[in-house]
Protein backbone atom coordinates (compact mmCIF):
# COMPACT_ATOMS: atom_id res chain seq x y z
CA UNK A 1 0.00 0.00 0.00
CA UNK A 2 3.24 2.53 0.79
CA UNK A 3 4.78 1.63 -2.81
CA UNK A 4 3.40 4.89 -4.26
CA UNK A 5 3.33 4.83 -7.97
CA UNK A 6 6.46 5.78 -9.59
CA UNK A 7 6.92 2.80 -11.25
CA UNK A 8 10.99 2.33 -11.45
CA UNK A 9 11.21 3.07 -7.22
CA UNK A 10 8.17 0.70 -6.36
CA UNK A 11 9.45 -2.32 -8.48
CA UNK A 12 13.24 -1.78 -7.20
CA UNK A 13 11.53 -2.07 -3.66
CA UNK A 14 9.70 -5.07 -4.56
CA UNK A 15 12.98 -6.40 -6.37
CA UNK A 16 14.97 -5.64 -3.66
CA UNK A 17 12.34 -7.32 -0.59
CA UNK A 18 13.02 -10.36 -2.71
CA UNK A 19 16.87 -10.26 -2.71
CA UNK A 20 16.35 -9.79 1.40
CA UNK A 21 14.74 -12.60 1.37
CA UNK A 22 10.90 -11.50 1.85
CA UNK A 23 8.48 -14.27 0.43
CA UNK A 24 5.14 -12.07 1.34
CA UNK A 25 3.72 -9.69 -0.68
CA UNK A 26 0.53 -8.51 0.09
CA UNK A 27 -1.76 -5.97 -2.09
CA UNK A 28 -5.18 -4.82 -2.70
CA UNK A 29 -7.14 -4.36 -5.96
CA UNK A 30 -8.42 -0.29 -4.17
CA UNK A 31 -4.71 0.71 -3.64
CA UNK A 32 -4.12 3.51 -6.09
CA UNK A 33 -7.28 1.93 -8.19
CA UNK A 34 -5.46 -1.22 -9.30
CA UNK A 35 -1.83 0.34 -9.73
CA UNK A 36 -0.08 -1.14 -6.90
CA UNK A 37 -1.17 -4.78 -7.93
CA UNK A 38 0.41 -3.99 -11.82
CA UNK A 39 3.42 -2.79 -10.33
CA UNK A 40 3.72 -5.43 -7.71
CA UNK A 41 3.13 -7.81 -10.96
CA UNK A 42 5.90 -6.40 -12.75
CA UNK A 43 8.10 -6.80 -9.93
CA UNK A 44 7.76 -10.45 -9.46
CA UNK A 45 7.52 -11.11 -13.19
CA UNK A 46 10.45 -14.00 -13.53
CA UNK A 47 10.33 -14.92 -9.68
CA UNK A 48 6.52 -15.65 -9.10
CA UNK A 49 7.40 -19.48 -7.41
CA UNK A 50 9.58 -16.92 -4.64
CA UNK A 51 6.14 -15.63 -3.40
CA UNK A 52 3.52 -16.11 -1.70
CA UNK A 53 0.79 -13.30 -3.43
CA UNK A 54 -1.99 -12.01 -1.63
CA UNK A 55 -4.11 -9.51 -2.46
CA UNK A 56 -8.15 -8.21 -1.73
CA UNK A 57 -10.99 -7.84 -2.83
CA UNK A 58 -15.04 -6.71 -1.94
CA UNK A 59 -14.87 -2.94 -2.72
CA UNK A 60 -16.28 -1.60 -5.90
CA UNK A 61 -15.68 1.67 -8.08
CA UNK A 62 -18.42 3.00 -10.10
CA UNK A 63 -17.13 6.02 -12.55
CA UNK A 64 -19.06 8.92 -11.43
CA UNK A 65 -19.68 8.02 -7.74
CA UNK A 66 -17.68 9.37 -4.79
CA UNK A 67 -15.72 7.22 -2.88
CA UNK A 68 -16.07 2.90 -2.89
CA UNK A 69 -18.73 1.09 -2.30
CA UNK A 70 -18.64 -1.82 -0.06
CA UNK A 71 -19.65 -4.93 -2.55
CA UNK A 72 -18.92 -8.19 -0.83
CA UNK A 73 -21.12 -10.24 -3.68
CA UNK A 74 -20.45 -13.27 -5.25
CA UNK A 75 -20.93 -11.59 -8.63
CA UNK A 76 -18.34 -9.13 -7.66
CA UNK A 77 -15.79 -11.17 -5.58
CA UNK A 78 -15.52 -13.26 -9.23
CA UNK A 79 -15.05 -10.67 -11.13
CA UNK A 80 -12.92 -8.81 -9.40
CA UNK A 81 -10.10 -11.70 -8.89
CA UNK A 82 -10.14 -12.06 -12.63
CA UNK A 83 -9.08 -8.28 -13.31
CA UNK A 84 -6.54 -8.29 -10.50
CA UNK A 85 -4.99 -11.84 -11.68
CA UNK A 86 -4.20 -9.61 -15.00
CA UNK A 87 -3.06 -6.69 -12.91
CA UNK A 88 -0.26 -9.12 -11.38
CA UNK A 89 0.43 -11.28 -14.35
CA UNK A 90 -0.39 -14.57 -13.07
CA UNK A 91 -2.70 -17.51 -13.36
CA UNK A 92 -3.53 -18.12 -9.56
CA UNK A 93 -3.30 -15.97 -6.24
CA UNK A 94 -2.11 -17.50 -3.22
CA UNK A 95 -4.15 -16.10 -0.84
CA UNK A 96 -7.26 -13.94 -1.74
CA UNK A 97 -8.65 -12.19 1.35
CA UNK A 98 -12.38 -10.13 1.69
CA UNK A 99 -10.92 -6.29 2.56
CA UNK A 100 -13.71 -5.92 5.38
CA UNK A 101 -16.90 -7.28 6.64
CA UNK A 102 -19.96 -6.70 8.30
CA UNK A 103 -22.65 -9.07 9.90
CA UNK A 104 -25.08 -7.74 7.45
CA UNK A 105 -23.08 -9.09 4.83
CA UNK A 106 -24.36 -11.88 2.48
CA UNK A 107 -21.92 -14.17 3.95
CA UNK A 108 -22.83 -17.44 2.61
CA UNK A 109 -22.71 -15.75 -0.66
CA UNK A 110 -19.02 -14.89 -0.23
CA UNK A 111 -17.83 -17.94 1.15
CA UNK A 112 -19.21 -19.22 -1.88
CA UNK A 113 -17.71 -17.39 -4.41
CA UNK A 114 -14.04 -17.72 -2.95
CA UNK A 115 -15.19 -21.83 -1.94
CA UNK A 116 -15.55 -21.79 -6.73
CA UNK A 117 -12.45 -19.75 -7.41
CA UNK A 118 -10.49 -22.18 -5.07
CA UNK A 119 -11.85 -25.13 -6.67
CA UNK A 120 -11.08 -23.63 -10.42
CA UNK A 121 -7.72 -23.04 -9.14
CA UNK A 122 -7.60 -18.98 -9.31
CA UNK A 123 -7.13 -18.91 -5.79
CA UNK A 124 -4.82 -21.16 -3.34
CA UNK A 125 -6.33 -20.13 0.18
CA UNK A 126 -8.77 -17.35 1.20
CA UNK A 127 -8.70 -15.49 4.48
CA UNK A 128 -10.17 -12.02 6.01
CA UNK A 129 -9.36 -8.73 6.44
CA UNK A 130 -11.26 -7.54 9.68
CA UNK A 131 -11.61 -6.91 13.50
CA UNK A 132 -14.77 -7.10 14.08
CA UNK A 133 -15.01 -10.07 16.57
CA UNK A 134 -18.65 -11.04 15.19
CA UNK A 135 -17.20 -10.84 11.26
CA UNK A 136 -14.20 -13.16 12.61
CA UNK A 137 -16.50 -15.79 13.96
CA UNK A 138 -18.78 -16.02 11.98
CA UNK A 139 -16.08 -16.66 8.84
CA UNK A 140 -14.65 -19.23 11.36
CA UNK A 141 -17.59 -21.15 12.13
CA UNK A 142 -19.04 -21.02 8.45
CA UNK A 143 -15.69 -20.69 6.03
CA UNK A 144 -12.47 -22.62 5.71
CA UNK A 145 -10.78 -19.26 5.73
CA UNK A 146 -6.88 -19.97 6.79
CA UNK A 147 -6.18 -16.35 7.57
CA UNK A 148 -7.23 -13.13 9.39
CA UNK A 149 -6.04 -10.22 8.86
CA UNK A 150 -5.92 -7.60 11.65
CA UNK A 151 -3.88 -4.38 13.01
CA UNK A 152 -1.88 -5.75 15.71
CA UNK A 153 0.90 -3.90 17.53
CA UNK A 154 2.37 -3.23 20.64
CA UNK A 155 -0.10 0.15 21.11
CA UNK A 156 -2.88 -1.84 19.65
CA UNK A 157 -3.64 -5.19 21.13
CA UNK A 158 -7.06 -5.53 20.38
CA UNK A 159 -6.43 -9.09 18.44
CA UNK A 160 -4.82 -10.85 21.49
CA UNK A 161 -7.85 -12.17 22.32
CA UNK A 162 -8.57 -13.80 19.49
CA UNK A 163 -4.96 -15.39 18.96
CA UNK A 164 -5.65 -18.38 21.28
CA UNK A 165 -8.70 -19.33 19.49
CA UNK A 166 -7.93 -18.84 16.07
CA UNK A 167 -4.71 -20.87 16.84
CA UNK A 168 -6.45 -24.10 17.95
CA UNK A 169 -8.57 -23.51 14.81
CA UNK A 170 -5.43 -23.53 12.32
CA UNK A 171 -5.92 -19.78 11.52
CA UNK A 172 -3.23 -17.87 10.93
CA UNK A 173 -3.38 -13.87 11.98
CA UNK A 174 -1.67 -11.72 9.28
CA UNK A 175 -0.72 -8.03 11.52
CA UNK A 176 -0.76 -4.94 9.87
CA UNK A 177 0.52 -1.61 11.14
CA UNK A 178 3.17 -3.28 13.44
CA UNK A 179 5.08 0.03 13.60
CA UNK A 180 1.75 2.12 14.58
CA UNK A 181 2.55 4.79 11.90
CA UNK A 182 6.35 5.06 12.37
CA UNK A 183 5.86 5.64 16.60
CA UNK A 184 7.22 1.97 16.95
CA UNK A 185 10.24 2.86 15.31
CA UNK A 186 13.80 4.57 16.87
CA UNK A 187 12.45 8.06 15.65
CA UNK A 188 8.92 7.43 17.19
CA UNK A 189 9.10 10.27 19.41
CA UNK A 190 10.13 12.77 16.62
CA UNK A 191 7.28 11.68 14.72
CA UNK A 192 4.89 11.47 18.23
CA UNK A 193 6.24 15.54 18.61
CA UNK A 194 6.02 16.17 14.82
CA UNK A 195 3.65 14.44 13.44
CA UNK A 196 0.93 13.74 15.93
CA UNK A 197 1.42 17.16 16.99
CA UNK A 198 0.13 16.89 20.41
CA UNK A 199 -2.93 14.35 19.05
CA UNK A 200 -3.38 11.08 20.62
CA UNK A 201 -3.26 7.21 19.37
CA UNK A 202 -5.90 4.72 20.23
CA UNK A 203 -6.57 3.88 23.61
CA UNK A 204 -2.89 6.56 24.77
CA UNK A 205 -2.80 9.93 24.94
CA UNK A 206 -0.10 12.47 23.89
CA UNK A 207 1.09 12.66 27.31
CA UNK A 208 1.00 8.48 27.64
CA UNK A 209 3.08 8.02 24.76
CA UNK A 210 5.59 11.38 25.86
CA UNK A 211 6.52 8.52 28.83
CA UNK A 212 5.62 4.94 27.48
CA UNK A 213 8.26 5.45 24.04
CA UNK A 214 11.04 6.17 25.89
CA UNK A 215 10.30 2.98 27.97
CA UNK A 216 9.93 1.08 25.18
CA UNK A 217 13.15 2.19 23.89
CA UNK A 218 15.39 1.28 27.00
CA UNK A 219 14.11 -2.63 26.68
CA UNK A 220 15.30 -2.66 22.98
CA UNK A 221 19.28 -1.75 24.35
CA UNK A 222 20.91 -1.82 20.59
CA UNK A 223 18.66 -3.47 19.38
CA UNK A 224 16.57 -0.98 17.16
CA UNK A 225 12.36 -0.23 18.62
CA UNK A 226 11.18 -1.89 15.09
CA UNK A 227 12.93 -4.96 16.27
CA UNK A 228 10.64 -5.12 19.77
CA UNK A 229 7.86 -4.08 17.86
CA UNK A 230 7.88 -6.93 15.70
CA UNK A 231 8.99 -9.59 17.78
CA UNK A 232 6.13 -9.02 19.86
CA UNK A 233 3.91 -9.18 17.35
CA UNK A 234 5.39 -12.67 16.51
CA UNK A 235 5.90 -13.88 19.95
CA UNK A 236 2.36 -15.68 19.68
CA UNK A 237 2.15 -18.93 17.52
CA UNK A 238 -0.82 -17.89 15.80
CA UNK A 239 1.19 -15.22 14.05
CA UNK A 240 2.17 -15.89 10.51
CA UNK A 241 3.34 -12.77 9.44
CA UNK A 242 3.89 -9.22 10.04
CA UNK A 243 3.48 -6.23 7.01
CA UNK A 244 5.05 -3.26 7.60
CA UNK A 245 5.56 -1.49 4.40
CA UNK A 246 7.43 0.39 2.74
CA UNK A 247 7.91 3.92 0.89
CA UNK A 248 11.93 3.62 -0.13
CA UNK A 249 14.59 1.28 0.03
CA UNK A 250 16.03 2.68 2.87
CA UNK A 251 12.92 1.77 5.01
CA UNK A 252 12.82 -1.67 3.77
CA UNK A 253 16.19 -2.43 4.59
CA UNK A 254 15.51 -1.16 8.12
CA UNK A 255 12.48 -3.52 8.43
CA UNK A 256 14.48 -6.47 7.41
CA UNK A 257 17.60 -5.43 9.49
CA UNK A 258 14.94 -5.27 12.47
CA UNK A 259 13.28 -8.64 12.05
CA UNK A 260 16.72 -10.09 12.00
CA UNK A 261 17.52 -9.42 15.26
CA UNK A 262 17.25 -12.04 18.36
CA UNK A 263 13.48 -12.50 19.20
CA UNK A 264 12.41 -11.24 22.82
CA UNK A 265 13.06 -12.91 25.55
CA UNK A 266 10.37 -13.97 28.11
CA UNK A 267 11.87 -11.49 30.81
CA UNK A 268 11.62 -8.45 28.13
CA UNK A 269 7.95 -9.73 26.86
CA UNK A 270 6.57 -10.22 30.56
CA UNK A 271 7.89 -6.19 30.92
CA UNK A 272 6.32 -5.12 28.09
CA UNK A 273 3.32 -6.85 28.68
CA UNK A 274 2.82 -4.81 32.11
CA UNK A 275 4.11 -1.39 30.35
CA UNK A 276 1.66 -1.48 27.67
CA UNK A 277 -2.11 -1.25 28.05
CA UNK A 278 -5.31 -4.25 27.21
CA UNK A 279 -7.06 -3.11 24.62
CA UNK A 280 -10.42 -4.59 23.42
CA UNK A 281 -12.50 -4.06 20.63
CA UNK A 282 -16.07 -2.91 22.07
CA UNK A 283 -18.57 -3.12 19.54
CA UNK A 284 -19.37 -5.16 16.91
CA UNK A 285 -19.46 -8.22 19.18
CA UNK A 286 -23.15 -9.35 18.39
Amino acid sequence: MSLGTEETKAVDIVKRALDLGINYLDTADLYDFGQNEELVGKAIKGQRDKVVLATKAGNKWTQGKEGWEWDPSKQLIQSAVKDSLRRLQTDYIDLYQLHGGTIDDPTEETIEAFEELKKEGYIREYGISSIRPNVIKRFVENSSIVSVMMQYSLLDTRPEEWLDYLHEKKISVIARGPLAKGLLSDNGLDKLRNKFKGKDFLDYSHEELENLLPKLLNITGDNPLQATAFHYCLAHPAVAAVIPGASSIEQLEANVNAMNKQTLSEQEYTIIKELVKRSNYDSHRN
